[in-house]
């Protein structure tokens, strides 16, 4: 028989309202791949954007909080990564804000040229107004990068607010700058969230999802097919 298989328990939620039953089989983190770097530099403020450059993350909001987080950390930088139809529009606006010099666009980076900027950063930012289970912040957690991101869709059901990242609301750069600077000031906050958001994605490893993709092909397999009605 069939099984709906969803990655998130939001998702899952989602489809309990239309009385449709979802078993969890979450994303998975290659964490060879994706680790922390040996130590942080704490006169740094590198922050990161792993988003497509489209109106529903909300990279214009990304942009006025790191502008206000760079009027106390004059030496702050902000890269995103991605690419999409905003692009002009966004560089613009960096333009407008005057961060400009301080803003690079990566583009679309392959995974290991994004684990190796995810290295680099202090802070990634997930700036998005809808969201289900993104890879960009399972990715930060494993490379030790504390998360600030909005509050929405599935983002809480993967991390906790104070614990495992920062969540602020959506389309709130004053919050979300607000966010920033209480991490980039405390050291102690920021291991504390780099060290819970390592511990907290082992549960997206291979070796923890692997029994869980089994067990949803073993009830479908077990379970016994729909009683066929009707003359061929």
């Amino acid at each position: 028989t069939a099984r709906l298989v969803v990655p998130s328990a939001f998702l899952q939620e989602v489809f309990a309202h239309h009385a449709m039953p979802a078993a969890i089989v979450p994303n998975i983190i290659d964490l060879t791949r994706f680790h922390p770097r040996a130590a942080r530099c704490t006169d740094s403020a590198h922050l990161v954007v792993a988003r497509n450059l489209e109106a529903l993350y909300d990279n214009a909001t990304a942009l006025h909080a790191f502008k206000q987080v760079q009027s106390q950390f004059p030496q702050a930088r902000l890269t995103i990564a991605g690419t999409g139809p905003q692009e002009q529009v966004l560089r613009q606006l960096a333009s407008e804000l005057g961060v400009a010099p301080a803003v690079h666009f990566a583009g679309r980076l392959d995974r290991d040229a994004m684990a190796a900027l995810y290295r680099s950063a202090d802070i990634m930012l997930n700036p998005s107004l809808a969201d289900n289970m993104p890879n960009s912040v399972l990715e930060s957690l494993a490379c030790g990068v504390p998360v600030v991101s909005t509050h929405v869709g599935g983002v809480p059901y993967i991390v906790q607010d104070g614990v495992t990242a920062m969540l602020v609301p959506p389309a709130d750069p004053q919050a979300m700058a607000a966010a920033c600077r209480k991490v980039l000031q405390d050291n102690a906050l920021w291991h504390r969230l780099s060290a819970a958001g390592q511990a907290e994605v082992q549960r997206y490893t291979w070796a923890r999802v692997a029994p869980l993709l089994a067990e949803v092909y073993h009830q479908a397999i077990a379970a016994p097919c729909p009683s066929s009605t009707g003359t061929p």
